[in-house]
Formats: structure tokens, sequence, C-alpha cells
């Protein structure tokens, strides 16, 4: 099966997209034929700044890698090396109506908080679309929450499919235990709260947002709910199960305060992450071998996408040069 996602480099990857979203992603490589793509024409709608971007594109890459990202086994590559997506968005605008757009979460949720919306937002789920029909792809990895998305790319297909003949294949959603990941203000993890924990993070900056990460005031020898603590949901992501049911013990228990946890959620934060700035900065320190890992998946990537894309154009009418 072939299984297809994407990641914003709209920031600094975060435990939230760790947890949301990569770690499930390299376990996939094992298990099917999987294409992942960095998806730089995605931020356009939040990052204006081009060597930001350039940068932040880079630093998606040698994350994964560092992750353990198998180039041998799973395709990396940046959606913009692949030019044809943004065609086939065009080509399901004309048989997409606007009512579905405007049913979108994410735009409904910006309109809804008085946010300028961008025609860019507007249709961003016809580019997410493209993303997944041109690679024809079986399995999209999501939560509950992003479940929307597939089924939009699904009535699409079935638009398409309908006004012209059989092109695209339904693509399914491969839902997950995705955990919703607290921020250190107990809100949903998000650059855009700026409340996150990042990847590879200096030690003592770690420690320092770690240890701020919001608590009661429940005093110290009275019991506490590990149901609602944000050190705890975090705590129960990171260790092994076991461990987790001895805090929640001793949460219940009472005589424990907040900062023992926190202490040990820095160990575990540098035991699974800190442990990895070093290959990190190895892959930082070649940028053409990292380059090379994209350029091979963006190869195999668009050899894909121009097999599709000429079905596409020849079910639809377009004529193009013959070269």
């Amino acid at each position: 099966m072939r299984v297809l996602s994407g990641i914003q480099p709209s920031g600094t990857l975060h435990l939230g997209n760790y947890f949301g979203a990569i770690r499930q992603h390299i376990a996939l490589q094992d298990e099917h034929e999987c294409f992942y793509f960095i998806a730089n024409y995605h931020s356009l709608t939040t990052v204006h700044d081009a060597d930001r971007l350039r940068a932040l594109t880079r630093d998606v890459a040698v994350d994964y890698l560092t992750l353990g990202l198998d180039p041998n086994k799973a395709t990396l590559f940046r959606q913009s090396d692949v030019p044809e997506v943004t065609e086939l968005a065009w080509i399901l605008s004309t048989v997409t109506g606007k009512g579905l757009l405007e049913r979108a979460h994410s735009f409904k949720d910006k309109v809804a908080k008085g946010l300028a919306v961008s025609m860019g937002l507007f249709s961003y789920p016809l580019l997410m679309a493209a993303d997944i029909l041109i690679y024809r792809s079986d399995l999209v990895p999501v939560g509950k929450d992003q479940e929307q998305h597939i089924e939009m790319t699904q009535d699409m297909a079935g638009y398409f499919n309908n006004t012209y003949r059989e092109v695209f294949r339904r693509p399914e959603p491969l839902l997950g235990e995705t955990p919703v990941v607290p921020g250190i203000d107990g809100q949903k993890m998000s650059k855009s709260y700026g409340n996150t924990i990042d990847l590879f993070m200096p030690a003592k900056q770690a420690k320092k947002r770690i240890m701020s990460i919001k608590t009661d005031s429940t005093p110290v020898e009275e019991p506490k709910d590990p149901e609602h603590c944000n050190v705890f949901a975090l705590l129960r992501l990171m260790a092994p199960a076991e461990e987790v049911a001895q805090w929640a013990e001793r949460y219940r228990a009472g005589g424990m305060g907040y900062g023992e946890v926190k202490k040990r959620l820095v160990e575990l934060y540098e035991e699974q992450f800190g442990s990895k700035r070093g290959t990190r900065d190895e892959w930082l320190a070649r940028p053409a071998d990292v380059e090379d890992v994209l350029a091979a998946g963006a190869a195999k990537a668009r050899a894909e996408a121009q097999a599709v894309m000429a079905d596409v154009r020849d079910a639809c009418g377009i004529v193009t040069a013959t070269r």
C-alpha cells in the first residue's frame, strides 16, 4: 500500500509534531511504500520570509533523517520539486464547488476568529487533495480531527472521475491514536501559540521550557489527578507504560510535587531527543547529502506525478507540446 503524508515547514518542529505525526511516519516506512513531502507551497499561507522558508525546509529534512527516516525505505522530497501538483490543484478547482471549500474546518476557524483569510488558505484543500491524488496514494495517516481532509479529497476525486473518466483512486484515512500533545500553557502544542517544546533544543533551554509547564496549585502532600495534568500527559508519551503506571499511583497517593515529575520529563527528553543532537549536527554539516536525498526522492515522486498528469490531461482534453 502507498502511504502519503506531508508536513509544513512553518516553524521549528516540536514534540507535538513528533508524537502527532513524525513518530508514526517513521514506523510506517517498515510496513508500506511511503511518500513524505515537505509542504513548502502550503507554508506560504503563513511564512512570508524567503530566507526563513528555505532554512525551515532544510530543517524539516534534517529532522526527519535524524529521527530515523531511511531514504532507502521512504521517499522524502520537497513539494515544490513536483510542480505538477499545482497544475492538478487548478484542474480540481474547475470541478469542485465553492461550498465544499467553505465547509473546511481551518477556513471556518479563521473566519470565526475574525482573521484575514487569503485565497491560498481558502483553496488550501484543493492543493492538499492534489498532493494526495497525484501519487495515487492508498492511505493517508491522520488523526480523527483531520479526517475531513481525506473526505474532501475523496469528494474531489469523485467530481473529476464523474465529470471526465476514472483516473483517480479513492484514498482512505489511516487513523492512528494521535494524541493531543499539550504545550507548556496547557493548550494544544502549536507554533502559533508559542507554547512548544522544540525537538533538539539545547539542554538548558529544554529544561527551562519543561520546568515552566503550567500546573495547578495542589500542595505537595495532597493527592493529584494525573488525567488532568499537562506534565503527566507528556510523561505518558515519553515513558514506558510500567513507569507511567507507577507515576499515576504516586499522583493519587499524594506526597509528590510537580517539580519531581518535571525533572523526570527533562531526563526523558534528553534520552530521546538530546541524545540525537550530534546526529543532527552531522546532517547539518553535510548539506550536499541532504540535497541528494531530497533530489532522489523528488525524481521518484515526480515520475509518478507526471504519469498521473498525463492521464489527467488526456481525460480533460488539455494538449501540451510534444518534446
